[in-house]
């Protein structure tokens, strides 16, 4: 039974600027906990906290609903880094 803990985020960091801090997804979901969308932003206290699998739909989301994803390096990071 694969574990379901949440200890991960997803952060983006814009590829042709070093200098540019790093963006953390932050989840929408319906009152009903249906996943919406996401939101990136830079406070990475408020950025959703969540399973390997939510993150996985986080980052396939962002490859496909966002304009400028190819100008992005968008990975999986632990709560920790």
């Amino acid at each position: 039974m694969e574990s379901a803990e949440q200890r991960y985020l997803v952060r983006q960091d814009k590829r042709s600027d070093d200098n540019k801090p790093p963006v953390f997804a932050k989840v929408m979901r319906s009152k009903e906990g249906k996943f919406e969308g996401v939101s990136f932003i830079k406070n990475k206290e408020k950025a959703t906290v969540m399973t390997i699998v939510q993150a996985e739909e986080v980052i396939a989301w962002a490859a496909k609903k966002k304009e400028n994803a190819a100008e992005y390096e968008t990975r999986i990071i632990c709560v920790g880094q």
